[in-house]
């Protein structure tokens, strides 16, 4: 295999990490339960990195 190639992987890797972190981030917090956990993955998958930055200051929602 050539080095570019290797080089191209390893760079989409460190992106495809990147991007999920906010993700993988909410996905296994204790802030959040069921309905809520999923509305904020999908704001983030469709909205971006602001919604990760809002999970982080705002969430729960709701307080128990």
């Amino acid at each position: 295999m050539d080095y570019s190639v290797l080089g191209l992987l390893i760079v989409l890797g460190v992106i495809a990490f990147v991007w999920l972190l906010p993700i993988l981030s909410i996905l296994f917090s204790r802030k959040t339960t069921g309905g809520e956990k999923l509305a904020w993955i999908l704001a983030v998958l469709f909205i971006s990195w602001f919604a990760w930055i809002f999970y982080l200051l705002l969430a729960p929602i709701k307080k128990k």
